[in-house]
């Protein structure tokens, strides 16, 4: 646990030197001290960017879509990037490293600097009183998300609510992932007091405190409360879908009518940029980098898609009269990247042998440098909230005719995607099956269907799942010998952890 204190207050470097250019001449490089700093507004805001940057980390939200590899969406051929991929296939243990430490390392991390920043702004006498409250809110809010991501990875955890020493840390013990889940709500309560739905700067908004707050009661079937604060993101009147599929994705248009939280990104040499171009696109571009393609698709996600009429693929022509997110989000043979034939062209990475790439979160309009992408990457957006209360009544079995509409209209709503409609007067169990489906396709290489999966507990209905390349070999099994919710639903707590505080009890099967 000496890894929660260790995850000390940094900032980021260039922040500090943008706020001051002499600050490293004065003051060590590695702290904030209090003699020096909560000081002025402008302090609140660095520190409160200090928490936000946490969630560039690739190991919180910095991966994005990449996350689809813990999942039979996607497979992750750099297996040393994070281990998403050994996620996926059932081969994580304890001291496995990357994503089983790395999450919690960070999630940590960003929770120590909310908690600094909470104990420490009262010391900037100038800000009034609603904007003392208003960056509490967001600091509240972060805490809940690094919360969020830490319960639904390794389930019950520690609970600090406050700076530790070195000896509290290594004495803390797991909290129920009950406890947890009702931390988590008391802190998007405390945001949703204060903040606003049409906040000037930043992407902290009432909305998203309102639709993580959702998410929270999604993921634990709590479908009442699930449609109450859907209810309470459609009052605010400030979101709707965008009327391009493609378009949603692309910079040009980031920010747009849909997006409710989203992680924000800038181009520069400072590690702000997002790293998807670097690791998603192919090979001999016209411009912009050469990628790994370190994430493909496969086969499983790419036969999920319908045909635009509802009739069977043509084995022959299997990506002709497909539903058109197919290509909007998967760069498959036969279609153009930049203008350039894919894969003869422009090539896959020698290592990607699976034959799909990523499309969703690249950049196809202008030269982009090695993770360095401006693009913002939503991590909540209207269409999921459609979806979510579409399955609310589903699962209470209430109105299953406005859920179909609503499943109709992430079908049908865009100019760019109209694909066959559901039919009304369909059962319960009928429903289901097709608003988890509509989520895997909408939501595809957007990091969500791991989440999907754990909490309908369908890991031993999907699994194994054969991993395929582009001439049919066969590169992995997933979960080759099934699926074991009581186990795989949970990475395990990093024996790195363990070995500082013997207090930690490991997940079952670990």
């Amino acid at each position: 646990m000496e890894r929660i204190y260790r995850s000390i207050f940094h900032l980021p470097l260039v922040l500090i030197i943008a706020a001051c250019s002499n600050y490293l001449d004065i003051l060590p490089d590695d702290q904030i001290t209090d003699q020096t700093f909560w000081q002025t507004e402008q302090d609140v805001e660095l520190a409160l960017n200090g928490i936000y940057n946490t969630l560039r980390n690739n190991f919180v939200y910095g991966y994005g879509g990449g996350y689809d590899a813990c999942t039979p969406n996607a497979y992750q051929w750099a297996h040393w990037e994070g281990q998403q991929m050994q996620v996926g296939a059932g081969q994580i243990y304890s001291g496995s490293g990357g994503i089983v430490s790395s999450r919690w390392t960070y999630c940590y991390q960003g929770i120590y600097r909310a908690n600094y920043f909470l104990e420490n702004i009262d010391k900037v006498t100038s800000l009034t009183d609603e904007q003392n409250s208003v960056y509490k809110g967001k600091a509240y809010f972060l805490r809940a998300v690094f919360y969020d991501l830490l319960v639904k990875t390794y389930g019950g955890v520690p609970l600090v609510l406050n700076t530790l020493t070195p000896d509290e840390a290594k004495n803390l013990t797991r909290a129920s992932e009950v406890e947890v889940w009702n931390q988590i709500h008391e802190d998007y309560n405390e945001a949703i007091k204060v903040l606003s739905k049409d906040a000037s700067t930043g992407h902290i908004t009432l909305g998203a405190a309102l639709g993580m707050k959702m998410k929270a009661y999604l993921y634990n079937s709590q479908w009442e409360e699930v449609l109450e604060y859907c209810n309470k993101i459609e009052a605010l009147g400030k979101y709707s879908l965008f009327p391009s599929y493609y378009g949603l994705f692309q910079f040009e248009n980031e920010g747009n009518s849909e997006t409710i939280f989203s992680l924000s990104f800038m181009a520069g040499p400072y590690s702000q940029g997002s790293v998807f171009d670097r690791y998603w696109q192919p090979q001999n571009l016209k411009y912009g980098i050469d990628g790994s393609n370190s994430v493909a698709p496969i086969q499983d996600l790419v036969d999920a898609y319908e045909t635009i009429d509802g009739t069977a693929i043509d084995p022959e022509n299997p990506y002709e009269n497909r539903d058109p997110r197919l290509d909007f989000t998967i760069l498959r043979p036969g279609a153009y990247f930049q203008g350039q034939l894919y894969p003869d062209e422009i090539k896959n990475h020698t290592g990607q042998l699976v034959g799909y790439g990523i499309r969703k979160y690249t950049i196809e309009t202008m030269e982009v440098k090695g993770n360095e992408s401006p693009l913002d990457f939503m991590i909540l957006r209207y269409g999921d909230v459609i979806l979510c209360e579409a399955e609310a009544l589903i699962e209470l079995n209430r109105d299953i005719d406005r859920a179909i509409d609503l499943i109709n209209l992430i079908r049908r709503g865009r100019e760019d995607v109209k694909i066959t409609a559901i039919p009304k007067g369909l059962h319960q169990s009928e429903t289901r099956e097709i608003v988890r489906k509509e989520r895997r396709v909408e939501l595809a290489l957007e990091g969500q269907y791991w989440d999907d999966i754990k909490r309908w507990n369908i890991g031993p209905e999907i699994y194994p799942v054969e991993v395929r390349g582009a001439l049919g070999e066969l590169i992995q099994i997933k979960f080759p010998n099934g699926y074991d919710i009581e186990k795989d639903n949970y990475l395990p707590i990093p024996d790195s952890e363990i070995s500082l505080n013997p207090n930690l009890d490991q997940n079952y099967g670990y």
